[in-house]
């Protein structure tokens, strides 16, 4: 099965997440199929605090591919300030 999840990068206590599209079987930080963003929970002052490519996400959903819980609720997140936008 296809996933969208989370690939851990940065170092030691500044973590820094890619999204990727992957295949379920991979290893976590593992090869992937296509990034479509990242999460940088440490974020301060003008830095985004994440990016995602809300139609390469949207076209992997309705291929078939399973996003985890934390990559649904930042696909809504993004849906809602698109639309706020």
């Amino acid at each position: 099965m296809v996933t969208i999840r989370l690939a851990r990068a940065g170092s030691k206590k500044r973590p820094f997440y890619h999204i990727v599209v992957t295949d379920a079987r991979k290893p976590r930080d593992g090869a992937f199929i296509e990034r479509l963003g990242y999460i940088n929970p440490v974020a301060a002052g003008q830095e985004a605090p994440y990016k995602l490519d809300l139609q390469r996400s949207k076209q992997w959903i309705e291929k078939g591919a399973q996003p985890t819980q934390r990559v649904a609720n930042l696909i809504r997140e993004a849906e809602r300030a698109e639309q706020a936008a």
